[in-house]
């Protein structure tokens, strides 16, 4: 954080210590909020769900101490819950969002909404994706590690070669959900499942498992 004081405070955040650590989003959050002058800055490192937010509440008391507006580059980096969004307006601290700086509240409470209602849509199709894997009798998560010997004499061709029909059916089942490629590939990072490559998912791996049939 800054030791001038300033009229604006940026309030930045990362979803993961490695984010955090590497500086990626950081950048990009940045360069939105670039158009404003300088402020105290406050990065936060941790999930969108959650309302614990020490630099948050920091940046929030640096604000009225200031007089200071506090400014985020995008709404769902601020929070995906309805009832957060609405606590910060009741702080009476203004904020503006770097995405749509035009946005009334009204319009910030109805985005956040909208954001938490995707967040358990996403949740409920995921589950459901997975349990139908399931009941085709796919064993889903850590297991599929392809690191991980299984009894017997297999070779790790055909060890990779079953981990591979595991992969693939998660893969249809997340699609079957109405899961996007980006988000499958968080979905199986999520789950601890790399690529044959030992690699995290993207979506344009997940792109080219499903070309591989």
């Amino acid at each position: 954080m800054e030791t001038t004081t300033a009229k604006y405070a940026h309030y930045l955040r990362v979803s993961t210590d490695k984010q955090g650590i590497d500086g990626y989003g950081i950048d990009a959050q940045r360069l939105a909020i670039s158009k404003y002058v300088p402020g105290a800055e406050f990065i936060e490192v941790e999930s969108g769900k959650r309302k614990d937010r020490p630099e948050l509440l920091k940046a929030l008391a640096y604000c009225k101490k200031n007089s200071a507006v506090l400014i985020v580059a995008k709404l769902d980096r601020l929070a995906r819950n309805v009832a957060f969004v609405s606590m910060l307006m009741e702080s009476k601290v203004e904020f503006i969002c770097a995405d749509m700086p035009a946005a009334t509240p009204l319009t910030i409470h109805i985005m956040a909404a909208m954001a938490e209602h995707e967040a358990s849509m996403i949740s409920v199709r995921t589950k459901a994706g997975l349990a139908a894997a399931k009941v085709r009798g796919v064993k889903l998560g850590k297991s599929m590690d392809t690191t991980k010997a299984t009894k017997g004499h297999d070779t790790q061709s055909d060890i990779a070669n079953r981990n591979a029909v595991k992969v693939r059916a998660t893969i249809d089942g997340l699609v079957a959900a109405g899961l996007s490629l980006r988000k499958i590939a968080a979905q199986l990072n999520t789950m601890g499942v790399t690529t044959p490559r030992k690699a995290q998912w993207t979506a344009q791996a997940v792109k080219n498992a499903l070309a591989r049939g």
